[in-house]
């Protein structure tokens, strides 16, 4: 135990000995500790410190931005009011300005609208004082006899462009330019220009001049008016003058005509004066009483200076061309004997005759134009017109035309004098009724709508063989009329009406017995100049023709009393 209790205390003492150590080495700890305390509260003093420092510079820098902005900001607003007042004071000189000007231009509105007022008036007065002498002049052409002529220019079509022969480059540009221009609806301008010489102006005038612009509706309002005296009893012809492809088919008849048997709405804006002047003709008989008019039509070509009936019809009811002769009258008609007339109630039975016709009308292309009429077409319409003799004049010349007008009924239609003459028994039973048919008469007129072929270049349009041919007596026949008309102008004492076919046929319309409206129809291009010419000159020697008054057609023969 002893041993054990020294053991212990020896172990004792070494604990304490531990002890000691051990409380020496954590007082030394707890120094440290104290030390480390104190250095980590001294770095967070400086750096507290310094932070400081930093917040206050930044007040510092913050303090003098703030200043240079406030003064910035009263500069700022100063400038502000001064740009205010100058902006508030160009706005009221603008305000006021604006009200200047809005009384100006009230002012400039009021002057401008009696302006407006007054070129009105002058512009209707003008208009009128243009009609007055459009009507003055129209009177002056039927006392003297005049032929009336149109002049229409047709727009530049695809095959005007088309190369017919190797030419140059520089010359093929030039044809292609316009030349021939309406200045306005009564003067053709044509500029003429030839190599090495200077450009020359013409000018032709006619009595209307129509624009490539100008309508189909336009050019038939100015034919309307020949209608009517149609109806009055004047014999009227119509005639579309000029070189091929033109426009003379598409100014009487319209495009594509022969593809349609009735009128189409759509396409009427596009219908020419043939079945335009029909529609008329039908709506101005519609207005008189029922029965006192009656329309015959015939329909012929002249085909290499010969007459062909386009209506007659063989013996199964085939329609084919027949060839007729012209003849002329004692009297100095010219006629055609046997020719076939279709009598027809409206327009659409007049349009599906003419259509027959056209269907057998002569054709060629050439390289002016790939549907050239090769004859020169005659579409007749003869109205019969039923009348009371105590509506005419007893004066000595109209009871003259009367027994010249019985004298040529006698002629041209014996079999009608027959036939009156074998009912005058029937009718000599009753004295009232044989005054009654001598009060009714018979007053024909003749509308004759003229489609000449179109003269030709043989070099411009390259045709050979029986195209040859036929452009040989086309011209020919032009030629003739030519030469007809220079005979009348000159008024020499014979007129070479027989040397042409047609010339023969149109004798009584050129000849002075019908009103006569001439169409020229001419293409604007510098590749058609030399033609456009020559129907412009053809057209100015038409306008000198001086045929005497258009006498109006009388009584013919007696009616049949039903």
């Amino acid at each position: 135990q002893e041993e054990r209790i020294i053991a212990l205390e020896t172990e004792n003492a070494a604990l304490h000995l531990k002890l000691a150590a051990y409380q020496g080495w954590a007082g030394r700890s707890v120094n440290e500790i104290l030390q480390l305390y104190s250095a980590h509260g001294k770095q967070q003093k400086l750096q507290r410190s310094s932070v400081v420092t930093h917040l206050h510079e930044a007040i510092k820098r913050l303090k003098e931005d703030m200043k240079s902005l406030h003064s910035f900001a009263l500069e700022f607003s100063k400038d502000f009011q001064r740009q205010y007042k100058a902006c508030l004071y160009q706005v009221l000189t603008a305000v006021q300005g604006i009200q200047l000007q809005n009384e100006a231009v009230q002012m400039f509105q009021m002057k401008a609208f009696d302006l407006e007022q007054s070129l009105q008036e002058v512009t209707e007065r003008y208009e009128r004082e243009k009609q007055k002498r459009r009507a003055l002049h129209n009177s002056l052409i039927e006392l003297r006899g005049n032929i009336r002529v149109h002049c229409r220019i047709r727009p530049s079509l695809p095959f005007d462009h088309a190369a017919g022969h190797p030419i140059s480059q520089d010359r093929q540009r030039n044809s292609l330019e316009n030349v021939a221009y309406a200045i306005d609806d009564e003067t053709v301008l044509v500029k003429c220009s030839r190599p090495g010489h200077a450009p020359v102006n013409k000018t032709f005038q006619f009595e209307r001049v129509y624009s490539a612009t100008e309508s189909q509706d336009t050019v038939f309002a100015d034919v309307a008016p020949l209608l009517t005296s149609l109806l009055d009893g004047y014999n009227v012809c119509i005639m579309a003058y000029g070189q091929t492809g033109s426009g003379k088919t598409y100014t009487m008849l319209g495009p594509q005509l022969e593809e349609n048997f009735a009128f189409v709405s759509e396409d009427e804006s596009e219908l020419g004066i043939i079945p335009r002047a029909t529609q008329e003709l039908f709506r101005l008989i519609s207005e008189k009483p029922p029965g006192s008019y009656w329309v015959d039509v015939s329909v012929v070509e002249v085909y290499n200076n010969e007459v062909f009936d386009l209506l007659a019809k063989d013996s199964c009811g085939k329609v084919f061309g027949i060839k007729r002769d012209v003849v002329t009258t004692r009297e100095g008609k010219s006629d055609i004997p046997l020719l076939t007339y279709e009598t027809v109630a409206n327009a659409s039975e007049f349009l599906h005759l003419v259509i027959k016709g056209l269907q057998l009308r002569v054709r060629h292309p050439t390289l002016v134009h790939a549907h050239s009429s090769r004859s020169h077409l005659v579409v007749t319409l003869t109205i019969t017109t039923i009348v009371s003799g105590d509506n005419f004049g007893t004066s000595w010349e109209d009871e003259q035309i009367s027994q010249r007008l019985n004298k040529e009924v006698s002629c041209t239609y014996p079999q009608k004098t027959k036939e009156s003459k074998s009912t005058s028994s029937s009718r000599a039973s009753s004295p009232a009724q044989l005054e009654a048919a001598e009060k009714l008469k018979q007053v024909k007129t003749r509308l004759q709508l003229v489609d000449l072929a179109g003269s030709e270049c043989v070099g411009m349009s390259g045709v050979t063989g029986t195209a040859l041919r036929e452009t040989s007596f086309i011209n020919r026949s032009l030629s003739a009329l030519a030469d007809v008309l220079g005979a009348i102008a000159e008024q020499r004492a014979h007129v070479p009406y027989r040397n042409s076919k047609l010339t023969h046929l149109l004798q009584d319309s050129v000849g002075g017995d019908a009103k006569l409206l001439l169409m020229l129809c001419i293409s604007p291009s510098q590749k058609y100049l030399t033609e456009s010419m020559q129907s412009l000159g053809f057209g100015t020697r038409a306008r000198q023709v001086q045929r005497g008054q258009v006498k109006k057609r009388n009584l013919t023969v007696q009616s049949k009393t039903k």
